[in-house]
Protein backbone atom coordinates (compact mmCIF):
# COMPACT_ATOMS: atom_id res chain seq x y z
CA UNK A 1 0.00 0.00 0.00
CA UNK A 2 1.10 3.47 -0.87
CA UNK A 3 1.92 5.59 2.04
CA UNK A 4 -0.72 8.13 0.57
CA UNK A 5 -3.27 5.65 0.42
CA UNK A 6 -2.65 5.23 4.47
CA UNK A 7 -2.59 8.65 5.65
CA UNK A 8 -5.59 9.90 3.32
CA UNK A 9 -8.36 8.06 4.58
CA UNK A 10 -7.44 9.45 8.11
CA UNK A 11 -6.99 13.23 6.95
CA UNK A 12 -10.58 12.68 5.67
CA UNK A 13 -11.75 11.48 8.68
CA UNK A 14 -10.15 14.40 10.97
CA UNK A 15 -10.47 17.41 8.94
CA UNK A 16 -14.76 15.99 8.51
CA UNK A 17 -14.38 15.94 12.32
CA UNK A 18 -13.04 19.43 12.14
CA UNK A 19 -15.24 21.09 9.88
CA UNK A 20 -18.42 20.30 12.19
CA UNK A 21 -16.51 21.49 15.22
CA UNK A 22 -15.81 25.02 12.82
CA UNK A 23 -19.61 24.93 12.15
CA UNK A 24 -20.28 25.46 15.86
CA UNK A 25 -18.15 28.21 16.47
CA UNK A 26 -20.42 31.64 17.47
CA UNK A 27 -19.29 34.72 15.37
CA UNK A 28 -20.32 37.06 18.29
CA UNK A 29 -17.78 35.40 20.34
CA UNK A 30 -14.99 35.91 18.09
CA UNK A 31 -13.19 37.78 20.57
CA UNK A 32 -13.51 35.75 23.65
CA UNK A 33 -10.71 34.11 25.26
CA UNK A 34 -11.17 31.77 28.53
CA UNK A 35 -7.97 33.39 29.89
CA UNK A 36 -5.40 35.91 29.45
CA UNK A 37 -2.62 33.87 28.35
CA UNK A 38 -4.86 32.16 25.90
CA UNK A 39 -6.08 32.90 21.98
CA UNK A 40 -9.28 34.68 21.29
CA UNK A 41 -11.45 32.26 20.04
CA UNK A 42 -11.87 33.36 16.37
CA UNK A 43 -8.07 33.74 16.26
CA UNK A 44 -7.83 29.95 17.62
CA UNK A 45 -10.71 28.99 14.83
CA UNK A 46 -8.73 31.04 12.44
CA UNK A 47 -4.98 28.78 13.30
CA UNK A 48 -7.36 25.80 12.85
CA UNK A 49 -8.26 27.02 10.03
CA UNK A 50 -4.49 27.27 8.38
CA UNK A 51 -3.23 24.14 9.71
CA UNK A 52 -3.21 22.47 6.44
CA UNK A 53 -1.67 24.57 4.63
CA UNK A 54 1.49 23.24 6.55
CA UNK A 55 0.83 19.96 4.06
CA UNK A 56 2.39 22.07 1.26
CA UNK A 57 5.13 24.10 3.55
CA UNK A 58 6.19 20.40 4.39
CA UNK A 59 5.56 18.51 0.63
CA UNK A 60 7.62 21.50 -1.07
CA UNK A 61 10.29 22.00 0.85
CA UNK A 62 13.44 20.56 2.50
CA UNK A 63 12.98 23.27 5.80
CA UNK A 64 10.79 25.89 7.37
CA UNK A 65 12.01 28.82 9.64
CA UNK A 66 8.44 29.54 12.00
CA UNK A 67 10.40 32.54 12.49
CA UNK A 68 9.97 34.30 8.98
CA UNK A 69 6.51 32.84 8.78
CA UNK A 70 4.67 36.49 8.96
CA UNK A 71 1.10 36.31 8.22
CA UNK A 72 0.91 33.03 6.56
CA UNK A 73 1.53 31.75 10.14
CA UNK A 74 -1.09 33.58 11.81
CA UNK A 75 -3.79 34.46 9.30
CA UNK A 76 -6.16 36.94 10.70
CA UNK A 77 -9.33 35.82 12.35
CA UNK A 78 -12.21 35.85 9.93
CA UNK A 79 -14.89 38.08 9.91
CA UNK A 80 -17.61 35.65 9.93
CA UNK A 81 -17.97 31.79 10.54
CA UNK A 82 -19.01 31.59 6.76
CA UNK A 83 -15.49 33.00 5.78
CA UNK A 84 -14.15 30.49 8.66
CA UNK A 85 -15.53 27.38 6.96
CA UNK A 86 -14.48 29.23 3.38
CA UNK A 87 -10.66 28.95 4.39
CA UNK A 88 -10.40 25.64 5.65
CA UNK A 89 -12.82 24.35 3.11
CA UNK A 90 -10.09 25.84 0.43
CA UNK A 91 -7.13 25.00 2.69
CA UNK A 92 -8.25 20.90 3.18
CA UNK A 93 -8.70 20.55 -0.83
CA UNK A 94 -5.45 21.66 -1.51
CA UNK A 95 -3.74 19.72 1.14
CA UNK A 96 -5.92 16.60 0.18
CA UNK A 97 -4.55 17.33 -3.12
CA UNK A 98 -1.00 17.49 -2.52
CA UNK A 99 -1.07 14.31 0.09
CA UNK A 100 -2.58 12.49 -2.80
CA UNK A 101 0.14 13.85 -5.76
CA UNK A 102 3.10 12.53 -3.23
CA UNK A 103 5.50 9.68 -3.83
CA UNK A 104 6.35 7.19 -1.43
CA UNK A 105 9.84 8.41 -1.61
CA UNK A 106 9.02 12.16 -1.18
CA UNK A 107 7.06 11.00 2.22
CA UNK A 108 10.62 9.23 3.03
CA UNK A 109 12.68 12.73 2.81
CA UNK A 110 13.62 14.56 5.63
CA UNK A 111 12.44 18.22 6.90
CA UNK A 112 13.30 20.32 9.30
CA UNK A 113 11.30 22.84 11.39
CA UNK A 114 13.54 25.82 12.45
CA UNK A 115 12.72 29.31 14.63
CA UNK A 116 15.49 32.24 13.90
CA UNK A 117 17.88 29.82 12.07
CA UNK A 118 18.08 26.97 15.49
CA UNK A 119 16.80 23.46 14.29
CA UNK A 120 13.23 22.44 16.01
CA UNK A 121 13.57 19.50 14.69
CA UNK A 122 14.39 17.27 11.44
CA UNK A 123 11.83 13.90 10.52
CA UNK A 124 10.91 12.16 7.48
CA UNK A 125 8.02 14.25 5.64
CA UNK A 126 5.67 11.52 6.49
CA UNK A 127 5.92 11.95 10.38
CA UNK A 128 5.54 15.82 10.02
CA UNK A 129 2.31 15.09 8.38
CA UNK A 130 1.15 12.97 11.20
CA UNK A 131 3.09 15.08 13.96
CA UNK A 132 3.43 19.01 13.15
CA UNK A 133 -0.35 18.76 11.02
CA UNK A 134 -2.61 16.36 12.10
CA UNK A 135 -1.46 16.05 15.80
CA UNK A 136 -1.38 19.85 15.95
CA UNK A 137 -4.40 19.92 14.30
CA UNK A 138 -6.25 17.61 16.73
CA UNK A 139 -4.03 19.41 19.67
CA UNK A 140 -6.18 22.93 18.64
CA UNK A 141 -9.03 20.95 17.94
CA UNK A 142 -9.58 19.83 21.82
CA UNK A 143 -8.77 23.30 22.65
CA UNK A 144 -11.49 24.47 20.58
CA UNK A 145 -14.05 22.02 21.93
CA UNK A 146 -13.30 23.32 25.60
CA UNK A 147 -14.01 26.86 24.81
CA UNK A 148 -17.30 26.00 23.08
CA UNK A 149 -18.29 24.14 26.22
CA UNK A 150 -17.16 26.91 27.84
CA UNK A 151 -19.78 28.99 25.66
CA UNK A 152 -22.39 26.33 25.98
CA UNK A 153 -22.50 25.54 22.37
CA UNK A 154 -23.15 22.04 22.20
CA UNK A 155 -20.88 19.95 20.62
CA UNK A 156 -20.49 17.28 17.92
CA UNK A 157 -19.68 13.37 17.76
CA UNK A 158 -15.77 13.77 17.62
CA UNK A 159 -14.48 10.09 18.77
CA UNK A 160 -17.70 9.39 20.25
CA UNK A 161 -21.19 10.51 21.52
CA UNK A 162 -20.61 13.71 23.53
CA UNK A 163 -23.41 14.99 26.21
CA UNK A 164 -24.58 16.86 23.16
CA UNK A 165 -25.18 13.91 20.54
CA UNK A 166 -25.46 10.22 21.33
Amino acid sequence: MAIKDAILPEFDHEMGTTRRLLERVPEADFGWTPHDKSFPLGRLAAHIANIPTWVAIAMDGSEFDAANAGATGRPQPPATVAELLQRFDDNVKHARAKIDEQTDAAFAAPWTLKNGGQTMFTMPKRSVLRSFVMNHLIHHRGQLSVYLRLRNVPLPSIYGPTADEG
